[in-house]
């Protein structure tokens, strides 16, 4: 069940909402649930399909791809105020969630389900303008994370992935394997 107050945040969170016709507002609102993953719990698994455009309200997803020996690479983390590109994707192609996501932290989520999604894409400029946008910035930013990985030296993206996840005190709350997994390497380098 969806109450005003989830609805509230959703619409401040993602002001284009404010943008949408009467009736494409009424669509949105109608179908829209709100998913809350607690931390650790799995937003997609690879392959699967993806159900609902989805919309981060508060809190944070990491989406990663493991390799057949058990090695993570982190490909990006969506946080409040974001989407997913790789679930963007999914929906425009019609494939399977290519990687994995998880909650990092608890995290609350907006979600259209597919059906809306395409029906707002196809009827709602403000919806197709919004989603092309912020599928062409998470794009750009995932063609920096292939130029990193394979021009950067491991020192250069280690120093990076520190100075992003260092608190005001400057400290580091991550095991190594957890900055391993980002950078894309192995605890032991």
């Amino acid at each position: 069940m969806r109450s005003a107050h989830q609805i509230d945040r959703w619409i401040e969170r993602f002001p284009l909402i404010r943008d949408f016709s009467a009736s494409h507002l009424q669509i949105a609102r109608g179908t829209v649930h709100f998913p809350v993953l607690e931390a650790g719990a799995i937003a997609y698994e690879l392959q699967d399909a993806c159900a609902d455009y989805l919309m981060c309200i508060d809190g944070r997803t990491r989406v990663f791809r493991m390799s057949d020996g058990g090695r993570e690479m982190l490909i990006y983390k969506v946080g409040a105020g974001g989407t997913c590109v790789l679930t963007t994707q999914c929906l425009l192609s019609g494939g399977g969630f290519p990687a994995q996501s998880v909650a990092e932290a608890r995290t609350e989520l907006a979600a259209l389900p597919a059906d809306t999604f395409r029906q707002l894409m196809r009827e709602s400029d403000a919806f197709r303008d919004f989603v092309l946008d912020d599928y062409t910035r998470l794009l750009s930013g995932m063609f920096d994370l292939v130029e990193e990985v394979a021009f950067a030296p491991l020192e250069q993206r280690l120093a990076r992935r520190l100075l992003v996840e260092a608190d005001a005190d400057g400290i580091v709350w991550k095991t190594h394997q957890q900055l391993a997994s980002d950078v894309g390497s192995v605890r032991e380098v």
